[in-house]
């Protein structure tokens, strides 16, 4: 029995070998450092593998230029053809995703997809043009000018798209109107315009419609073999995924808000560690966040401001306008934070509504409650039996043997006191009570 098993085994072999085999990832965020190193990794998974193809599943609404141009010199000197599928259907490739789908050897979409709106955006707005002294209707109508930096980036970005299209025989008019006109087409439209080149329900679908097809490396023609081939996913590592998600306007706001909070518990009761240790973490995942993420600095600025009015209001007595003040300001740096036109999201409106009462209700009551507590007179301790009421119960040799809360003390007065007379404890030595009589 071992004997036929291995001659079916030997008989199978070449064929496992010679199996071909494909390097399949998932894209489905803004492009950021952590998606250009996600890339970079699935191509060097896919040369030790020894597979035909790097298959890449794009829904992205754009992202860093710097990390998009770094993703696609990886994808241009690939030495396996990289194929990117706009899926599953919904999905789109805008801005960054543009330039990606139009970098890729074979370039696909599923139905009911979109492309395009390529157009680079500044995150601090332009300074508005001086009005002319006789502004006519047409004028009115028209754009504001590009400033000279604007016009130099959008002219770059435009001559980078058609180079690429140049070089994968793709449109390159609709490239460059992506770009200077932020155009977008739809899936059919792109297939129409040659755009893309072809259409596909599914991954398997893709996978049939593109075997036999050939493509150009190095100056060589390589023909693509998918049928029976084998799909291997490939991972990200939990780094590199802590990245992505940082790189979540979302995610990166959250940590901010975390590392203010911890640092201010930890100000407010010095030596309680844990409130430290948190904000510290925060703060340093939220600087990184921070520093790939183009953030606004007036943003920023006004969350800081808002968290100071709100501390104000718990210092100083009014009616509440510092605490509204502060609240307003919080909630609109928070919007303002992250430019969706650039990064192609930004944090979640809920998010910040859910943090702006929380932080609110933490700087109005709770903040002001705990500062309350503070100023409380101690209620343990020695210091506790200062001005409390207790009866002469002994006197001997002009000391003094006292009642206090059930228990018998030694005391001592100034004062010439008598037995049964009632006295208040105005200080405490060494377990001696001084004492002075009831006026």
């Amino acid at each position: 029995m071992k004997l036929i098993l291995y001659l079916i085994l030997l008989i199978l072999s070449p064929i496992f070998l010679n199996a071909q085999n494909i390097t399949h990832i998932q894209i489905q965020n803004a492009i950021s450092p952590a998606t250009a190193t996600y890339l970079k990794n699935a191509l060097n998974h896919a040369k030790k593998a020894d597979s035909t193809i790097l298959l890449i599943e794009l829904d992205t609404p754009g992202g860093l230029a710097t990390s998009m141009r770094t993703m696609i010199q990886d994808i241009l000197n690939s030495d396996i053809p990289v194929v990117i599928y706009v899926s599953p259907k919904g999905s789109r490739a805008a801005s960054a995703g543009t330039f990606l789908a139009y970098a890729s050897h074979i370039s696909a979409m599923a139905p009911g997809t979109n492309i395009g709106a390529a157009t680079p955006v500044n995150l601090m707005p332009s300074a508005a043009k001086p009005p002319t002294n006789q502004p006519n209707e047409k004028e009115k109508q028209q754009k504001p000018e590009k400033t000279s930096m604007e016009k130099k980036v959008i002219n770059d970005a435009a001559a980078y798209i058609k180079s690429i299209a140049q070089l994968r025989g793709r449109n390159i008019p609709w490239a460059v109107e992506a770009v200077r006109e932020g155009k977008s087409i739809s899936a059919l439209d792109a297939l129409e315009k040659n755009v893309i080149d072809l259409m596909a329900n599914d991954v398997g679908d893709l996978l049939e419609k593109i075997d036999g097809k050939t493509v150009i490396i190095n100056e060589k023609k390589i023909d693509i073999k998918t049928k029976d081939a084998i799909v291997i996913y490939f991972e990200a590592s939990w780094k590199t995924k802590l990245f992505m998600a940082i790189a979540n306007p979302s995610v990166a706001y959250i940590f901010l808000i975390m590392a203010m909070y911890g640092i201010l518990f930890e100000m407010m009761s010095p030596g309680s560690i844990f409130p430290g240790v948190i904000g510290a973490i925060s703060a340093l995942i939220a600087l990184y966040a921070l520093n790939i993420l183009p953030f606004n600095y007036v943003g920023l600025l006004l969350i800081f401001l808002g968290i100071a009015f709100m501390i104000a209001e718990v210092f100083i007595a009014g009616i509440g306008v510092l605490g509204i003040g502060g609240v307003i300001a919080f909630a609109i740096g928070s919007i303002l934070l992250f430019d969706p036109q650039t990064l192609g999201s930004t944090v979640s409106i809920p998010l910040v509504i859910a943090f702006s009462i929380v932080s609110f209700g933490f700087f109005i009551f709770l903040l002001r409650f705990l500062i309350n507590a503070r100023k409380l007179k101690v209620v343990s301790g020695s210091k506790s039996m200062i001005g409390v009421r207790a009866k002469v119960v002994k006197v001997i040799n002009g000391d003094y043997k006292v009642s206090l809360q059930g228990e018998i003390w030694n005391a001592k007065s100034s004062e010439k006191l008598e037995l049964n007379d009632d006295v208040v404890v105005s200080d405490i030595t060494d377990l001696i009570l001084k004492i002075r009589g009831v006026k």
